[in-house]
């Protein structure tokens, strides 16, 4: 009797364990295909934009140049993609494809579309409201929140070893030499201290909304994952970025949990 009863409870201890590890592997398979989903849908939001999106104006054809590279990238992400954070790396790269659509509708002068969940990459670094000017090593670097002649490459906004660097209009991408190795760095840091900082050639703007928050949230990731340059969403160009499995220096980096996918906004103050 005592025999039959151990051999009763070896059964259903058993079916118990059996039972978990069949719920466990369906929840893992439904947040994959979540996570497939919705990489997939920015993904070919982006492609339909980038095929019904055409222009001769300078910010025009490089904003969709930038976004023409996130959807490579991004293709070749979902195509690599075996986990949910791999997948989340895909979703980004499309999301930050996107950012770049709206800034070339921005430059056309039509309607930008629908706002976008906020880039994991871009929190706390808030956007430029007003023209800067600044002279750095001989050369003269402007920044503004709209498109010009003088300002023709948008960024969406990340970090930059440890500083942020806030959404807006540049007469140069400084920020992708700044990510690379060796002098580039220390230019690209000097050029960052002249357009943001006001005890640096720029007096008159003093730490505006959102620098303050933005600067030591990314002086954290800094400390915490090390440069914060290498991004999330792939190796391609001079752009993209992923930490682990899609490493590359990129535009923007960063962990995912903001957005649809993770959950929580990364706000931020204007510049």
């Amino acid at each position: 009797m005592e025999g039959a009863l151990w051999l009763f409870l070896i059964l259903m201890l058993g079916g118990a364990l059996v039972f978990w590890r069949w719920g466990s592997r369906s929840r893992r398979a439904n947040e994959l295909a979540d996570a497939r989903a919705e990489a997939q849908r920015w993904y070919e939001r982006l492609g339909g934009q980038l095929m019904n999106l055409h222009g001769d104006a300078p910010a025009v054809r490089q904003a969709l140049a930038d976004a023409g590279e996130r959807y490579n990238a991004a293709g070749s992400q979902l195509e690599q993609a075996r986990t949910p954070h791999q997948f989340a790396l895909a979703r980004e790269t499309a999301l930050e494809g996107l950012a770049y659509i709206r800034a070339a509708r921005t430059a056309m002068g039509i309607d930008p579309g629908p706002e976008l969940p906020p880039l994991a990459a871009a929190r706390g670094v808030g956007q430029l409201t007003r023209e800067r000017e600044v002279n750095v090593q001989g050369q003269t670097f402007r920044a503004g929140p709209q498109p010009g002649s003088h300002t023709p490459y948008y960024y969406p906004g990340g970090h930059m070893q440890g500083r942020p660097v806030p959404a807006g209009w540049y007469s140069t991408p400084w920020w992708k030499t700044a990510l690379g190795a060796g002098a580039g760095v220390i230019g690209g840091m000097l050029i960052a201290d002249a357009l943001f900082s006001p005890a640096f050639a720029d007096p008159g703007y003093g730490y505006e909304s959102g620098y303050q928050e933005g600067f030591q949230d990314g002086f954290g990731d800094g400390q915490d994952y090390g440069d914060p340059g290498g991004g999330d969403v792939g190796g391609q160009g001079d752009f993209g970025g992923g930490q682990g499995d899609f490493a590359g220096g990129g535009d923007f980096g960063g962990d995912f949990g903001g957005g649809d996918f993770g959950g929580g906004d990364f706000g931020g103050g204007d510049w």
